[in-house]
């Protein structure tokens, strides 16, 4: 009976890590000089709302409380600071800061947001 439960509690565990999947992010230096320490981050796909980072979600591993809006919330609309949020080929959104960088936001609907592919990136 006790191997029948541990083997049960193995089996929910697994699916568990299974639904929440996540990446091991090895640690690196950015061209500034800083070190980025290695981390855990959820597996990318085509939405935000299973991110650690984004609201109602939280960190596992360090108990960080999201904080970036949904996509597609009323609340995606408050970033970019009036700049023209570009789609690009695989749907991600961002603006052109003032370092003439990609700065992703949360997705919008398609009519607040203009069409743009000539910026290929990882990212997108």
């Amino acid at each position: 009976m006790k191997k029948t439960f541990i083997i049960l509690a193995a089996c929910i565990m697994g699916g568990m890590f299974a639904a929440n999947a996540q990446t091991w992010v090895n640690g690196y230096t950015r061209k500034d000089g800083t070190y980025v320490q290695g981390h855990y981050r959820s597996d990318r796909n085509n939405t935000n709302h299973d991110n650690y980072s984004t609201s109602g979600n939280t960190n596992p591993f360090t108990g960080s409380v999201g904080s970036v809006a949904r996509d597609y919330s009323s609340d995606a609309n408050n970033y970019g600071s009036g700049r023209t949020i570009h789609t690009g080929p695989r749907g991600g959104q961002y603006y052109i800061n003032e370092n003439g960088n990609k700065t992703y936001v949360p997705k919008r609907s398609s009519s607040s947001s203009s069409s743009s592919s000539s910026f290929g990136s990882f990212w997108d």
